[in-house]
């Protein structure tokens, strides 16, 4: 078999990328490829979770109420495997699990970083055969080397990521992150087992026409946000609309659609959900972070997500993410 050498693997890619940057020690080029071989784990068992006895619930609830999924479990277990058994990171914090993980052995606790991730995303649509995901925040620990990881070095704003990233499990398998230097997507090969370069330095457009939201919540969003949806809706072709509504109800197959095509994500506050659903620190950080490096915005509604100073690990929040003039349409609503 010929191998096209063009196309770089997301190892070569990240390694390449490190090897520019003074001082650079290769720690977070080890923690990138210690995710994407505990994505290719997952989407293994993704792909045949008909086949075998893990779809459905698996009979728990995690600390957010939800019932836990068997591949939550299964997901959760790799990504925590893969990051402790690896030598890139202090500690995990999972949406799975009650609080954070910090690593004992010697290697880890002289490690820089930390990860904080949702296993799988979406799992709600694991029965029904929808693309789900996996989604993490990389820190750098604020605690000294050599000690321990401590609950300050998970609750940090999301501003002080080094890198932050997706995986899609759908009809191809698909990893993106970013770092301050951009975003980039990786796209599995499954003849090779490899994730390739796919998507080189990705960059959000500015305008779109689509937008994603749960209109069965609409009449308990705030009235503001009501008027931004009916803006969305009543648009002239003159002004670019109207609006096409796509709602997958898997946060990162709606955010990437966003992303790639352009287009607004929004998760707002409920009259019954003051706070909001969606995770700070496992999915609005991340996704906020990657949004905004590739060009677009997001916000709670009231303020930048990623200037959010968060108070406990499982801390929620509204959530707005998209093209950058969509974006400044809604906070016009929003702040009118």
């Amino acid at each position: 078999m010929l191998v096209n050498r063009r196309v770089l693997t997301l190892d070569e890619f990240t390694i390449q990328q490190y090897r520019n940057i003074p001082n650079a020690t290769g720690e977070l080029s080890g923690l990138l490829r210690d995710i994407g071989l505990a994505a290719k784990r997952v989407n293994v068992e993704v792909n045949k979770a008909g086949l075998v006895d893990i779809l459905g619930d698996e009979g728990s609830v995690n600390v957010q109420g939800e019932d836990v999924k068997k591949l939550d479990v299964f997901a959760n277990n790799q990504f925590m495997g893969a990051l402790q058994h690896g030598i890139s990171c202090a500690g995990i914090g999972s949406e799975e699990l009650d609080h954070y993980v910090g690593f004992h052995d010697e290697v880890s606790k002289n490690s820089k970083y930390i990860c904080l991730f949702d296993p799988l995303d979406g799992s709600g649509n694991i029965d029904v055969n929808v693309s789900i995901g996996t989604i993490f925040g990389v820190y750098r620990r604020v605690s000294e080397k050599g000690s321990k990881a401590r609950e300050e070095d998970f609750l940090q704003p999301g501003i002080n990521q080094v890198a932050a990233g997706y995986i899609v499990y759908g009809s191809s398998t698909m990893l993106v992150y970013a770092t301050r230097r951009g975003v980039n997507g990786f796209t599995l090969d499954p003849s090779i087992g490899e994730f390739c370069l796919s998507h080189p330095n990705i960059k959000c457009p500015d305008e779109g026409r689509t937008y994603s939201v749960n209109h069965g919540n609409f009449f308990r969003y705030d009235e503001k946000v009501r008027a931004y949806i009916d803006r969305c809706q009543r648009k002239t072709p003159q002004e670019g609309g109207p609006y096409s509504q796509r709602y997958i109800g898997s946060m990162v197959s709606d955010v990437h659609r966003s992303l790639i095509k352009g287009g607004i994500f929004m998760y707002p506050a409920t009259i019954d959900r003051p706070n909001g659903k969606l995770r700070l620190l496992y999915e609005c950080n991340p996704f906020a972070f990657i949004v905004e490096v590739a060009g677009g915005k997001a916000s709670n509604g009231t303020q930048r997500i990623l200037e959010v100073q968060p108070g406990s690990l499982h801390q929620r929040s509204p959530f707005f993410v998209g093209s950058r003039k969509m974006m400044e349409e809604l906070e016009r609503c929003l702040a009118d």
